[in-house]
């Protein structure tokens, strides 16, 4: 009889037990799915546009658009599960060790403009969840050129990334710097460059000019996202900030250039756009009043 209950009992919570996975893998999915269609905007650089910079949904994530830069002529890789043409034969740690040290699974360097200086804090737990979520990406068999760099790549970007802690919302500037900065990035394109290396005494101050960004016929030149209240947006209200972040659209009325993420943008949460707006008002006024 107790044997019975025994065996019935730990049947029982096996059930539970993977229920319970189930769970956390469903968290962990919906957690992938709003990075990586939100305030990561994965797709941005990984996605190919119409001339309109609408993203080609038949094509997602598929690369193949280039980013050319005096240093560089970088395509975009191919990020479905194809296995050919994507990454569905690497393995998850694999694409964690791309996606935070750049390299891939035969040893060689990713270059540029991938921003692995910000993705090498993204947690343990964020880096997971995105993987887990390009797990579901359908593949698409499109092949990349190579990119080509003018300048010498590093051996590396940094040493090998161990764990990264979750960034508490507790502390909510700490938390704010973790969205803008490492998942959103967003100093890669605003903070000035020099000698192809960023300048982070003047973050925010933007200048940086591209040139045909995304293969789209434009040239556009990264804004001052800085207090400053006549070169930069420090007479924005917050409200203004957000709809400029998720609508493109500056408070006289004209729209932003379509280089960054506002299909993606739109998807950001309530919670992580309040803290967008806290980091950029932490930002110093550049240059300097």
């Amino acid at each position: 009889m107790f044997r019975k209950l025994l065996v019935t009992s730990l049947s029982v919570l096996g059930s539970f037990n993977n229920l319970s996975v189930l769970a956390a893998d469903e968290v962990l999915l919906e957690r992938g799915a709003y990075l990586t269609e939100g305030i990561v905007a994965c797709g941005n650089c990984h996605t190919p546009k119409t001339a309109d910079a609408v993203p080609i949904e038949s094509m997602q994530f598929a690369g193949g658009f280039v980013i050319e830069e005096p240093a560089f002529k970088a395509y975009a890789p191919n990020i479905t599960m194809d296995k050919e043409t994507g990454i569905g034969s690497w393995t998850d740690e694999e694409i964690v060790r791309s996606i935070r040290e750049g390299i891939r699974p035969d040893g060689t360097l990713i270059g540029p403009p991938m921003p692995f200086l910000n993705y090498r804090n993204i947690s343990d737990r964020d880096v997971k969840a995105i993987v887990a979520y390009m797990r579901t990406i359908e593949p698409v068999k499109n092949v990349v050129p190579k990119s080509d760099y003018k300048i010498p790549l590093p051996p590396n970007w940094g040493p090998p990334v161990g764990n990264v802690a979750e960034v508490s919302k507790d502390d909510p500037l700490a938390y704010a710097t973790y969205v803008a900065t490492t998942l959103g990035h967003c100093n890669e394109c605003h903070t000035p460059m020099i000698h192809g290396e960023y300048d982070f005494s003047r973050t925010g101050m933007g200048g940086n000019r591209y040139v045909g960004i995304f293969g789209l016929k434009i040239t556009t030149v990264s804004a001052n996202i800085t207090s400053h209240k006549e070169l930069g947006i420090g007479n924005w209200t917050d409200d203004q900030i957000k709809t400029a972040i998720t609508d493109g659209i500056r408070p006289d009325g004209r729209m932003l250039a379509p280089a960054m993420g506002f299909p993606y943008y739109k998807n950001i949460d309530e919670q992580d756009l309040d803290a967008l707006v806290l980091y950029i008002r932490s930002l110093k006024p550049q240059p300097a009043e």
